[in-house]
């Protein structure tokens, strides 16, 4: 089993502008498979789902399709997946639709680590049922968010947690499966964000022991669609807000209006790009395949990984804010005296996309001593190469004057 970077880049158009993309974690650039499949649903005949006409077939098909991939790469059942425009807004439609199942003095935990998308919808929702909110907070020295911290703060009160499967700041992957645990035991649900693991690890709902789980396609090579997965048996309990005549089924009833069925098409190929990115592993299932090349991307953007933080070990006056024994090939980094702002703007004329900000997670950046400003932060995909870290790091030696 190989990983042909070379025969990998050349799938991706946006490379051909020679810039460096470390800007990975808020997005990933798209492969031809991907853009093909979109254009070629936009293209074909397509009409409302249905069973009679070509156009009602194609649509009825790409969404089959669509949640039978992304099944595949969840390790979840088809009939449990909910897509959306993003995991921000079917968070929110989540919380909201949980939250009519709270009462006054029930009580949600969420941390400090993660992503405001998957803080702010469950603070908000709690306010409104009058539920009381439990924050878990992280080592801010080791970046460890740990089963012990989430376990400090259940009560026999508590109905949800929230919690990141890996920090899009600073990378962190919590122990989920041993969290899950201990949320389970005291009688709540699990929901997890993946958005930032998803693209760098294989996923498998039950082994996480995720209740629910959301995640954003195009931070896996795919279009901007989200997507909520949740055990079927769950979502039947659960009664969303929803127009009359729309259908009452699992998972239609969670999703307004008529489905992008160009974007559920990308989203296919975008999966199954993915379970092609080891070559030379033999065939199998798809969901084999994935999980061989997922193996395969995590050694990848290990070695690239080691290459930048030895690189950075180097340069005077630069803090890695990265530090937690298991996570992602993400890395936020402050400089003294310097702006990390600057720095962004110096890599830029250089053509390498490494931006700064808090990228919506501010409690873990105020965790982090760095306000609301955040960081630079160097994130790697699976087109990344060893020229592209060669030549971040000799950007950021240039900028520091090294």
């Amino acid at each position: 089993m190989t990983y042909d970077i070379t025969a990998i880049r050349a799938a991706f158009p946006a490379l051909d502008s020679h810039v460096a993309f470390f800007d990975g974690p808020g997005g990933t650039q798209t492969p031809g498979p991907v853009i093909d499949a979109v254009a070629a649903a936009m293209a074909a005949p397509l009409s409302n789902r249905g069973i009679l006409t070509r156009g009602e077939r194609n649509a009825d098909r790409i969404v089959t399709g669509a949640r039978a991939a992304l099944g595949d790469l969840l390790g979840t059942p088809p009939g449990g997946l909910v897509f959306g425009r993003s995991a921000t807004q079917l968070t929110y439609d989540l919380a909201r639709t949980l939250a009519k199942t709270w009462e006054p003095g029930d009580e949600v935990v969420v941390t400090r680590l993660d992503h405001d998308a998957n803080i702010r919808p469950w603070v908000q929702a709690a306010a409104a049922a009058g539920a009381v909110v439990r924050w878990a907070d992280f080592d801010p020295a080791t970046g460890e968010l740990t089963e012990e911290d989430v376990a400090a703060v259940l009560t026999r009160r508590t109905r949800l947690v929230a919690v990141t499967a890996a920090s899009n700041l600073i990378g962190t992957r919590p122990p989920v499966a041993r969290i899950a645990g201990a949320v389970h035991a005291a009688g709540a649900l699990l929901h997890v964000d993946g958005v930032h693991h998803t693209a760098h690890a294989l996923v498998d709902l039950e082994a996480l022991g995720a209740d629910t789980y959301v995640c954003s396609a195009y931070k896996f090579l795919g279009p901007h669609l989200g997507v909520l997965a949740g055990s079927p048996e769950l979502l039947a309990q659960l009664r969303p807000d929803k127009l009359l005549p729309s259908s009452d089924a699992v998972p239609e009833r969670f999703e307004l209006g008529t489905l992008p069925y160009e974007l559920l098409a990308g989203a296919e190929a975008a999966v199954d790009f993915l379970a092609g990115l080891a070559s030379g592993g033999g065939g199998g299932t798809r969901r084999e395949r994935i999980a061989r090349s997922l193996a395969a991307l995590e050694g990848h953007e290990e070695v690239l990984r080691t290459r930048i933080e030895a690189g950075l070990a180097a340069l005077p006056g630069l803090t890695v804010h990265s530090r937690a024994a298991d996570r992602t090939p993400t890395l936020l980094m402050t400089f003294e005296g310097r702006d990390a702002a600057d720095a962004y703007r110096f890599l830029a004329e250089r053509d390498v996309a490494a931006p700064a900000a808090s990228f919506y997670a501010l409690e873990a950046s105020r965790r982090l001593g760095l306000g609301d400003t955040g960081g630079l932060r160097v994130g790697l995909a699976p087109y990344n190469d060893t020229q592209d870290v060669d030549r971040l790091l000799a950007g950021l030696a240039a900028f520091l004057g090294a």
